[in-house]
């Protein structure tokens, strides 16, 4: 049963509010809670270690697939691998993301590792959310890995939000891409307190006419540290753009490393970095509006992370 707890936690990382439509398989605390399937999308259980395989099928059309993973149990860590295998042609929206509630003085932990297969002209909506709360003094680290391989003319769209209560999170992306491939990622974050937050991208364009669009939008407050680290190989004929856009309040510090390598004559790539604070003229904009300043930061704030 799902408590009004994690029912919030499903609520802030799948937007769900009941029992999804479609194919669906909801993770709580280390076991398998529900799952459905249906004549396109197949769930299975992995035999040799914790994890599910998806299976859809070539053609599959509007079709959505929901993945959460949600802990409510202090002190429970666990390493989860699922693999998604997409048909060729398919077009698809899977919604993962995880929720952690630590009430206790334990930390509680969620290794992720997603991999997809993206056979040819298949396309992809991917949505990941990570979130945590609760009173207790327990950490919430996740640390979430998203490996891609993507096949001719495939495409997969990936939108990732950690906006709040995660203490801790390494975050990992890797991409393979083959003839017309296409991958576009946005990513953004929010840390505060001591939080610490580590992005690293990795993209191989290697066949011809891919490309890849890799954003990062962050916000550090308070204590908080934040790394960078992003890098496109270009090694054929392919176009590549990396950048974060990172803005640094309080005593917080943010370390951005973006890297273009051109393998090939032909390769068009781009990096961009920009870090700082809150434009002085911006908060005055608001504050003319009648809003404090703590008010207007978070205005500001808020729209730079839509």
């Amino acid at each position: 049963m799902i408590d009004q707890i994690e029912k919030n936690l499903l609520k802030e990382i799948a937007d769900l509010h009941g029992i999804p439509e479609g194919a669906y398989n909801i993770r709580k605390n280390g076991e398998t809670e529900s799952r459905a399937v249906n004549a396109n999308v197949t769930i299975e259980t992995k035999t040799d270690k914790p994890g599910i395989d998806i299976y859809v099928k070539a053609g599959t059309t509007k079709q959505s697939i929901h993945i959460p993973v949600i802990i409510s149990k202090s002190g429970l860590e666990e390493v989860v691998y699922n693999d998604f295998y997409i048909g060729e042609g398919a077009d698809v929206v899977i919604i993962a993301g995880c929720g952690i509630h630590n009430s206790g003085a334990c930390a509680s932990k969620h290794d992720g590792i997603h991999t997809f297969y993206l056979e040819k002209n298949a396309k992809v909506t991917y949505v990941e959310k990570h979130y945590g709360d609760g009173e207790g003094t327990g950490e919430k680290i996740m640390n979430p890995q998203t490996i891609l391989y993507l096949g001719e003319n495939a495409h997969l769209e990936m939108n990732t939000t950690q906006i709040k209560g995660v203490d801790s999170t390494d975050r990992i992306t890797k991409a393979v891409l083959e003839t017309g491939a296409s991958v576009v990622v946005s990513e953004k974050i929010m840390t505060h307190g001591k939080q610490y937050a580590r992005t690293e991208f990795q993209v191989d364009l290697n066949g011809e006419g891919s490309s890849a669009h890799v954003v990062s939008r962050s916000v550090a407050k308070d204590q908080s540290m934040q790394i960078f680290d992003s890098l496109i190989n270009g090694n054929a004929r392919c176009a590549g753009h990396t950048e974060c856009d990172a803005i640094v309040m309080d005593d917080a510090k943010v370390s951005a490393i973006p890297r273009i390598n051109a393998n090939n004559v032909e390769a068009a790539l781009v990096h961009e970095a920009v870090i700082g604070k809150i434009a002085g003229e911006q908060l005055i904009k608001f504050m003319t509006l009648g809003l404090s300043e703590k008010e207007a930061e978070e205005q500001i704030v808020s729209g730079f992370l839509k």
